[in-house]
């Protein structure tokens, strides 16, 4: 009697308590509904001779639309943003015209609701897209053969209005984004009409019809630095045909997508996976060291260098882990309501169960009253935290939950561990062999190592480069994995250094040269008429034999010792500079003046390049060099000695290849050559030096300026007679002018390039 009673209220508390669930239970929460909803889709045949048909979507607002074609032009999806579908055909299989079928679907993202039409073709077609008013059309048309150049993607037209012009052509990458998130944003005065191809070269085409450039757009930008799909986007116009052509070069050979939302046309093409970089250098898993409990694991990566990283995966075995779940944002279930007092633990899990739509298995020796109060948690989190409260823990496989007392369970895990240990100390040992290609064996025998289990043991084989391995089967995996990953091209490096030196010079002088003489005397029929002096004789007092005087002599070509009372001549001789002679006198030589102008001006530039280059290996000193060897005589207590001093172009450079393919290096660079101008007391020359060192990080491919020397030497000299000289006008004939100007620059370019950049980091 008393089992029955005990019976009867348990069916009434389980029937309270499930009632009370399903009140409290809360629904999951939903998105708002959409402002755009689909409600129906037409196709209809326009011409039964070729074939072209029409897809109408007919919705409730101005549809925001993205149009591409997959499968090789054999499948054409119509994605239409923030819409839903609603009494929607889900499919369409009968053929109409070029249509073989249509598949209707509305799915959430992370940006809201959307719907996409998935078209099947049975034939390539061009199509257009034309929105009118709440309908969105699709006209497919059969395309016509096209050549290989051409590839297989059709071409899409989209009717617009023409006439207009092309106001911002901008890329952009949102931080938030899974896929398609590097964008090409073209925004237009007017509803643009527009065309998509690819190039004969590769490259994607965008042909704006009837579309104006400013002269201020029409640009290439290069986007190689945001390492995304897209290299440049090059903007132009087409006279013939008055469009604006938006050609973009990136990796692979898709088209994007294109969107149209009001006057902007939105392409879109998928971005490299988060994290990585094109031809990054993977990370890869090569060993897993689990417990025999199949818990926790501990995984080892190799990215470049060790690291270790602790990975959950298995089953949550005490309420403790669910926790750990906890703090990762794992707890997905649905959300609910709770508010019992003095509950029976096994109700509570009965009310979870039907909930979580779980199997929840409970031990004999769980037991116990539970008050709790919860709103909108989910159902997992609730069962954490009951099991926490009570000193439970669970075992859970799929669907089906054990729930025992934590000492339980630990005694459980500890006999599974013995069983383990035991199976694993008889587990048979293997004998392996690993070949090694590029490294050798010796060096990956250190890593390899740490990966034997206490029985197993590695040897090398130097002759043929082969790793021996001894370990039960899944540690000679794990080892063999991490050969493989480290046994790869080594990456190799062409430095290329260009040093550029310019150098101009301007030189200008310009001098005088005068002198005569007068005679007053009775010989020559004027004396002076005193009696001191009678006789009076003068003449320039600046002799000098060494200088050529042709000019001043119409008869003599040098006069034996001019008479120059100015003596400041340019230095002038030949292939340098000019001078102009007058000779003046009476005509009984009583008076003579001669005049000889002379002025030079010479101006240079003079550009050389020197491009020394070499290959070497990652991590690998490298040196090139080119040049001469100056002898040069010493005298000591042993007699002269000869030695001899370099003089040389040089490249010394050790590069490293960075995990994202930069090339880091510490680079030298040498440029002494010698100079016969200046000279020793002996006429041994000197030797002019220029030299740079640094260390530097630089991308694949691209080139840095890693130095720059600029000099420059101006100077004016005057030489002049005194107080003569500073005559205004006048001043000129008691004068020498020079001036000079010498620039010169030193500029070092640098290029890195890694030759099997995809063998080496393309893993």
């Amino acid at each position: 009697m008393q089992r029955r009673m005990r019976g009867s209220i348990q069916k009434r508390v389980l029937s309270v308590l499930g009632a009370q669930a399903i009140v409290l239970s809360a629904t999951l929460s939903w998105a708002d509904g959409a402002p755009n909803h689909v409600r129906d889709v037409k196709i209809r045949a326009t011409d039964t001779s070729t074939g072209a048909t029409e897809i109408e979507v007919v919705g409730t607002t101005a549809p925001v639309f993205n149009v591409r074609v997959e499968s090789g032009g054999k499948r054409l999806l119509v994605d239409i943003a923030n819409a839903d579908a609603q009494g929607v055909k889900e499919a369409i299989t009968s053929q109409v015209g070029v249509v073989g079928g249509v598949l209707t679907q509305g799915f959430k993202t992370e940006a809201g609701t959307m719907t996409r039409l998935s078209v099947s073709l049975v034939k390539q077609a061009t199509y257009r897209v034309r929105a009118e008013g709440t309908s969105l059309k699709v006209m497919l048309t059969p395309a016509a053969a096209t050549g290989p150049s051409q590839g297989p993607d059709p071409v899409a037209k989209v009717d617009a209005p023409a006439a207009v012009e092309l106001t911002d052509v901008r890329f952009e990458r949102p931080k938030a984004c899974t896929t398609s998130c590097d964008r090409v944003l073209i925004t237009t005065s007017a509803a643009p009409s527009y065309s998509l191809s690819t190039t004969a070269g590769g490259r994607a085409r965008l042909e704006l019809k009837k579309t104006q450039l400013p002269k201020e757009l029409a640009r290439t930008t290069d986007l190689t630095a945001h390492h995304g799909p897209l290299k440049t986007i090059i903007t132009s116009y087409d006279e013939k045909t008055e469009s604006t052509i938006i050609e973009i070069d990136r990796e692979g050979m898709a088209q994007g997508s294109i969107a149209v939302d009001g006057n902007a046309i939105i392409w879109a093409f998928d971005a490299p996976k988060a994290g990585a970089k094109p031809l990054l250098r993977k990370s890869v898993t090569v060993a897993r060291e689990r417990t025999e409990d199949g818990g926790p694991k501990i995984e080892t990566s190799i990215h470049g260098e060790d690291n270790v990283k602790v990975e959950v995966q298995g089953a949550s075995e005490t309420a403790g882990f669910a926790a750990t779940l906890n703090a990762q944002g794992r707890f997905t279930g649905r959300r609910i309501d709770l508010d019992l007092k003095d509950a029976d633990i096994h109700n509570i899990l009965r009310l979870l169960a039907d909930v979580g739509r779980v199997n929840i298995v409970t031990a004999d020796d769980v037991s116990g009253n539970v008050t709790i109060r919860m709103r909108n948690v989910p159902w997992d989190q609730a069962l954490d935290v009951v099991l926490q409260a009570k000193g439970l823990g669970m075992v859970r496989s799929g669907n089906l939950i054990r729930v025992a007392p934590l000492a339980t369970l630990q005694k459980e895990r500890e006999l599974r561990l013995a069983a383990a240990r035991q199976e694993y100390e008889l587990t048979p040992l293997e004998t392996r062999l690993i070949p090694v290609s590029y490294a050798q064996a010796d060096e990956l025998q250190a890593r390899a190592k740490d990966l034997l289990s206490p029985r197993g043991s590695i040897a090398v084989d130097e002759r043929t480069n082969v790793l021996i391995a001894r370990d039960i089967s899944g540690n000679l995996n794990n080892i063999e994995e991490l050969v493989r990953s480290l046994d790869t091209q080594t990456p190799q490096v062409l430095v290329e250094a260009r040093i550029v030196e310019a150098t101009s010079r301007y030189l200008r002088d310009i001098g005088i040269q005068w002198g005569g003489d007068a005679t007053f005397s009775e010989a020559t029929g004027n004396p002076t008429g005193i009696a001191f002096p009678s006789r009076v004789s003068v003449a320039g007092g600046n002799y000098d034999q060494n200088t050529n005087s042709r000019g001043l002599s119409p008869f003599l070509g040098n006069v034996a010792q001019p008479n120059f009372a100015v003596n400041l001549p340019a230095a002038t001789g030949t292939g340098q500079g000019g001078a102009l002679g007058f000779s003046l006198g009476s005509v009984d030589n009583n008076f003579n003046i001669g005049l000889r102008l002379s002025a030079a001006e010479a101006s240079g530039l003079l550009r050389i390049v020197s491009s020394p280059r070499i290959l070497t290996l990652d991590n690998r000193d490298a040196r090139i060099s080119q040049g001469t060897l100056i002898p040069f005589s010493q005298i000591s207590a042993q007699g002269v000695q000869t030695t001899f001093q370099e003089a040389k172009l040089q490249l010394l450079v050790k590069p490293h290849v960075t995990a994202d393919g930069s090339v880091a290096m510490h680079v030298k660079i040498n440029r002494d050559e010698p100079d016969f101008n200046q000279t020793s007391a002996r006429g041994d020359p000197t030797i002019l030096k220029r030299e740079a060192e640094t260390d530097l990080l630089v991308m694949d491919g691209h080139t840095a300026v890693i130095g720059g020397i600029y000099t420059r030497n101006t100077g004016r000299n005057l030489d002049q007679i005194p107080f003569f000289g500073d005559i205004p006008i006048l001043g000129v004939l008691f004068q020498r002018r020079r001036a000079s100007d010498t620039r010169n620059e030193l500029v070092i370019f640098l290029t890195p390039r890694i030759v099997n950049r995809a063998e080496a980091l393309g893993r």
